[in-house]
């Protein structure tokens, strides 16, 4: 009897698994249908969709053998792939249906995501193999349909973060003097420059054998307990305001890129993770107890 419950019990989690993954397949297409109203489209189809498609297409490339060899370690570069491809496959395709060349903010979101995407998937990539497992993994990877949700979610990372920015580069729209242009540029300036900054100080702070077993309080990371995140929501932040004078109709549904950034990194898969991890490890500790009832959570200075 037992042995029949286990199996139902596996068969009932085996099918939520699928019915997460339709949900989130289901959610990307109505954020893509939104995005691509009147847009460009490439023997029928709307640009922004198959940069949609694309994006799921190399998780689930990569994760077939990932899941065989019971890894994570090409989890995060992945995604960094799917960024590029993704940003190559709408410029490419945008220049080839319009017939005409790239205008000067187009080249520079290109610029600044790509940026960012190899700069933190190569970050994320040297620290997975330095560290060798990351532990949200461990009891994923052991299940086809647990492991598939995660790097679905992973599809749908890529594909909503950069939603604003592929529908501008699509949209391609010559660059005028408008306020929210330079505004958004400096905005992503501020981001990216804390999260490097942030990320650095943290992997320094872990290379000092002295450390081992404290948590970080200087630096950037005296003024927030996830200084990383919060340069990662504002960067994309940024990003929104460049493109938000080039949307139209159903085209502002792509401003949940930062709304999606946010909710992840606060709710699902950062800041609420990491806390809980921390006062596991230091509750007791009084130190630990000072820093975080004088140190906000997230946004600097602010409690």
């Amino acid at each position: 009897f037992k042995k029949n419950e286990n199996h139902l019990l596996n068969m009932t989690s085996k099918v939520k698994d699928y019915i997460n993954v339709f949900i989130i397949l289901s959610f990307a297409w109505i954020i893509a249908l939104g995005g691509g109203y009147e847009s460009l489209s490439y023997n029928g189809y709307p640009i922004l969709i198959i940069c949609m498609v694309t994006s799921f297409l190399v998780h689930w490339i990569i994760f077939i053998p990932s899941f065989l060899a019971k890894t994570e370690k090409f989890y995060d570069i992945t995604g960094t792939v799917a960024y590029l491809v993704t940003l190559y496959i709408a410029s490419s395709l945008t220049s080839y249906s319009s017939g005409e060349s790239l205008e000067v903010r187009t080249k520079i979101i290109i610029g600044m995501v790509s940026f960012w995407a190899i700069r933190l998937g190569v970050f994320l990539f040297i620290r997975v193999l330095r560290v060798g497992e990351d532990r949200r993994f461990r009891e994923a990877k052991k299940s086809f349909s647990k492991y598939l949700v995660w790097w679905t979610m992973s599809g749908l990372w890529v594909f909503l973060t950069t939603a604003n920015a592929l529908t501008l580069i699509i949209n391609n729209k010559k660059l005028d003097n408008n306020f929210l242009f330079y505004f958004g540029v400096i905005i992503w300036v501020v981001g990216i420059v804390f999260e490097i900054v942030a990320d650095e100080q943290k992997r320094k702070f872990r290379l000092d054998k002295s450390n081992k077993g404290t948590f970080i309080c200087s630096g950037l990371w005296s003024i927030s307990r996830h200084p990383n995140y919060f340069g990662e929501i504002i960067l994309w932040i940024g990003i929104a305001l460049v493109s938000l004078p080039t949307l139209h109709g159903f085209q502002y549904i792509t401003l949940i890129s930062p709304i999606f950034i946010y909710f992840l990194l606060t709710r699902i898969s950062g800041v609420n993770l990491l806390e809980e991890s921390a006062d596991k490890k230091w509750g007791d500790s009084p130190e630990y107890i000072k820093y975080k009832k004088i140190t906000p959570v997230l946004i600097p200075f602010v409690k």
